[in-house]
Formats: C-alpha cells, structure tokens, sequence
C-alpha cells in the first residue's frame, strides 16, 4: 500500500498518524504470531482522568484491522486481565487445539441457514407445533 493509503485508509493497518503516535507516545511490548504488534503508553493517565491507575494499551493490525485476528492471549492482555506479556505466560500448545480461523461475516465462507436468502430462500415447512400471533388473538 502506498503513502496515500497508509494516510487515507483505516482500516488495513495503521493509518501515518496512528503509526506516528504509537512511536512517539507509546512502547512497543510485543507481537503475535500474526505479526500484530503490541503497545503501552508510556505516561499514566494522569490523577482525576476516569482511567486514572490503568495503563492504556492497543493494538496495530498486520493485515486487516479484524479484532477476531487477535490471539486470546493477547486479548486478555489488552483488556487488562493479564499484567504480564502473554508470550512469557503461554502453556504449550495443547494437541485438541485448533488452528485460528478469521471471521467469516460478510464473506462467501459466512454460515447460511437454511431459508437464507443467499441459499434459494427456501426453508423446511413448519411442523405443525407453530402457531402465528395476530393483533386480534
């Protein structure tokens, strides 16, 4: 992406001046394995601020900005669940666990029930056990 995307568009990866303002108000504590990167401020909000006592923490996307693209781990961290990096607390990977999956909405990989639109619009009769509302019953 060129420098009149990096300025105009928001929404794959950072903008220049989210770039600009995570180098000059934040430090850089990390990345995932989606090469998502990681940061803190480096002041406190300062006394009286409704987050005074909490450390402001965000992310900048490698790719798409997909909130769903950030490891649980990392997610915990962000929220403010774990106090300490994620990568020096994982446990090892356990074998049940699956590989990460973007988030499908909007996209032709989306679940469609039966009945969507998208499907033909068709859907099961009902089976008998289904009584519609009227204003008048």
């Amino acid at each position: 992406m060129g420098l009149l995307g990096k300025i105009f568009t928001w929404w794959n990866g950072a903008t220049v001046g989210t770039a600009f303002n995570s180098a000059m108000t934040g430090e850089k504590v990390g990345t995932d394995v989606f090469g998502n990167a990681y940061f803190r401020a480096k002041k406190a909000y300062p006394k009286g601020h409704p987050f005074a006592g909490k450390e402001r923490r965000w992310v900048i996307y490698a790719g798409a900005n997909d909130a769903s693209n950030v490891p649980a781990e990392w997610h915990g961290w962000l929220h403010g669940s774990l106090a300490g990096i994620p990568e020096s607390n994982l446990p090892p990977a356990r074998i049940w666990e699956s590989e990460y999956t973007p988030n499908a909405t909007g996209t032709l990989g989306a679940y469609r029930p039966a009945g969507a639109l998208e499907r033909g619009g068709k859907r099961a009769a009902a089976t008998g056990d289904y009584e519609a509302w009227s204003p008048e019953g």
